[in-house]
């Protein structure tokens, strides 16, 4: 898998970055139908992360303590972190 994994959702651009994430599973906790745990420990996008509201889904990248999330809107500004 690359260092990156972006996901375009509604009308967000979510990309954690892999080299970041320590598998705290904050995001995880927070959304569990939008994160979840890879094989190496690593957050990555759920099948179902399109069902999730907009609001969810910042504020569980906002959880990530080392800022592995960033967030970015419709016009492509960004909001995390």
């Amino acid at each position: 898998m690359s260092e990156a994994q972006e996901k375009k959702t509604g009308d967000l651009t979510i990309t954690i970055d892999r080299l970041i994430c320590v598998g705290f599973g904050d995001c995880i906790e927070a959304s569990p139908e939008a994160f979840e745990f890879d094989d190496e420990g690593i957050a990555v996008f759920c099948d179902s992360v399109d069902s999730v509201s907009k609001e969810e889904l910042i504020a569980a990248c906002q959880t990530c303590p080392v800022d592995a999330f960033t967030v970015l809107d419709s016009q492509g500004i960004q909001i995390l972190p």
